[in-house]
């Protein structure tokens, strides 16, 4: 296990993923360097008020510590009380466009260590896409793309993570998906190092290649106040998975991490309502009936 190869990746794709996304929107990335007293730092690279993206954020992370935070431990006790290191890339990007989903991808890789024992690494990460008008092309491209990533990695890897995509992205308090999933995977060591970098960076990969086509798609389309609205509801679903249910959000938080990188996932403008419905055989209607709902969509 060579760290320098997993840095080079990581921040290798950070750089092609902001090149790209700066390109389709017109405007570049301010860039933030920060650093945590405990260990590491990072690179924030945000976007706000940009020509097609209201905010956005794709962050590099290496960071470590004396003791590994409960939200680290919480699947794995036996790891408590074990000094840690983690690196990685996490994003999101909050399109202004009401017709152009929300999206999220995040590729990473933990290390814990004690003494006089070999280290235990595993790596974790996925994408997911959270529309606000859904559209059946849309959800067929992402799920096929992220597919497609994993297919070298046996005929079970795409429906056992888009399976844990669709149950981890779920809000409990609501009884209802976040959005319409993708693939997800944690804890990760099975095969070997090779084999789990070697998925790691396929996903990684895989995210413009599964976003960028249906943002070109949908950019241009009208839209009004009424989408407006009822995207900035419907963002409100996005900030209470990340504060409330998100292990990425709580490790970040309970590691020592700068607070702004790691809330830079939360959209700018949120809206919420006492118990509101959408009218019956509207657009915002369909997106529950036919899009919040786990389906075979590859």
């Amino acid at each position: 296990m060579d760290t320098a190869v997993l840095l080079a990746y990581f921040t290798g794709l950070q750089e092609r993923i902001v090149a790209a996304l700066s390109a389709f929107d017109g405007q570049p990335f301010l860039t933030d360097a920060w650093t945590r007293p405990e260990g590491g730092g990072g690179l924030t690279r945000l976007i706000e008020e940009g020509g097609f993206f209201e905010r956005g954020g794709v962050n590099f992370s290496h960071v470590a510590g004396s003791r590994l935070p409960p939200s680290a431990t919480a699947a794995r006790p036996s790891l408590a009380g074990r000094a840690w290191e983690a690196m990685g890339v996490s994003l999101v990007l909050h399109p202004r466009n009401p017709y152009c989903p929300t999206a999220h991808m995040n590729v990473r890789c933990f290390i814990a260590r004690k003494e006089n024992e070999e280290p235990i690494w595993w790596f974790g990460g996925g994408m997911d896409l959270t529309p606000y008008y859904g559209f059946d092309e849309d959800a067929h491209h992402f799920h096929a793309t992220c597919k497609r990533a994993l297919t070298p990695f046996g005929d079970d890897a795409h429906p056992r993570y888009k399976k844990w995509c669709d149950e981890y992205f779920f809000l409990k308090h609501r009884n209802e998906p976040r959005g319409v999933g993708g693939i997800f995977f944690d804890d990760l060591s099975e095969g070997g190092f090779e084999r789990c970098f070697a998925l790691t960076q396929a996903v990684g990969d895989a995210f413009l290649d599964a976003y960028l086509p249906i943002a070109e798609r949908r950019r241009a389309l009208p839209y009004g106040e009424r989408e407006r609205d009822f995207q900035a509801y419907r963002r409100g679903r996005y900030v209470e998975f990340n504060l409330v249910w998100d292990r990425g959000t709580l490790f970040g938080l309970q590691s020592g991490g700068r607070t702004e990188s790691i809330l830079m996932s939360l959209p700018p403008v949120v809206k919420w309502r006492y118990d509101w419905k959408p009218e019956a055989g509207s657009a915002e209607e369909k997106l529950y009936t036919d899009f919040l709902k786990p389906r075979d969509w590859a």
